[in-house]
């Protein structure tokens, strides 16, 4: 009798470790997807190179060819592949799509793609604001700002410059932060408690300048997107000034526009 209760009393729980064993497992078709990124995003599937066929494929992880579409199909909707008739899957560009209606960090753009993010920091100090700095924060002409320019980096490639420039209450606290690790709107929002309201944003398409241009790799003559960016405060101060550039193959936008 003893013996039939401690297994009544000891079925509850296998039950239970079954469950969460069942919620805990990664479908396979999952587990094919992240290895085909990492090997993506490491450089063994070069930008314009196919990936291996469905059949190399099912045959290199023991898994249906079904469970390789599934895989697929994910990495196409993270737009890391083209799936192109007669060709296979075409490793594509990686590239930060920058939803224009949403306020975001590179991280959080880079983060639904399972991407790592980091920053080089190139320079860091005070210096005079230019005179469009000046304006565009609201200062005196002249008057002391932060500046902080950096590269921005995802899956050891480098998708932009940051040139960013901040009022002293703002840019002097950042300076003593992760910003090599940490987007800088994150920090803003919980490490100094600012609430970020809005930010106005211009694109164009220039010739950088010799600095830029070395520091992205680009040819003589090869042009890239700028975006200005003002970010203000909830209480509509202006907080953040910076110009971000980008390789065009590098940066994908979109925007949903109301008729009326």
């Amino acid at each position: 009798m003893a013996s039939l209760m401690a297994a009544e009393q000891a079925r509850p729980m296998t039950l239970r470790r079954a469950a969460l064993q069942q919620v805990g497992r990664v479908p396979k078709y999952r587990k094919v997807k992240d290895e085909l990124m990492r090997g993506i995003l490491a450089g063994e599937y070069r930008p314009g190179t196919c990936l291996p066929s469905e059949n190399e494929l099912a045959k290199r992880f023991g898994v249906s060819r079904v469970t390789v579409r599934m895989a697929l199909d994910l990495l196409r909707e993270a737009q890391l592949v083209d799936g192109h008739q007669g060709k296979g899957h075409v490793v594509r560009n990686l590239q930060a799509t920058q939803d224009l209606g949403r306020l975001q960090g590179f991280g959080e753009i880079m983060a639904p793609l399972g991407v790592v993010t980091r920053s080089q920091v190139l320079s860091a100090g005070r210096i005079k604001a230019p005179p469009e700095v000046a304006q565009a924060l609201q200062l005196e002409r002249g008057a002391p700002v932060i500046k902080i320019e950096r590269l921005r980096i995802a899956a050891n490639v480098t998708m932009s410059m940051d040139v960013s420039f901040f009022p002293l209450e703002i840019g002097e606290s950042l300076l003593g932060l992760d910003l090599a690790n940490v987007d800088i709107f994150k920090l803003i929002e919980t490490s100094l408690s600012v609430e970020i309201g809005f930010a106005d944003i211009v694109m164009d398409v220039v010739l950088p300048e010799p600095k830029v241009r070395d520091q992205l790799g680009l040819d003589a003559g090869e042009k890239l997107i700028r975006i200005e960016r003002l970010t203000y405060d909830q209480r509509c101060r202006p907080i953040d000034f910076e110009y971000l550039f980008g390789r065009a193959e590098s940066h994908r936008f979109k925007l949903r526009v109301p008729r009326w």
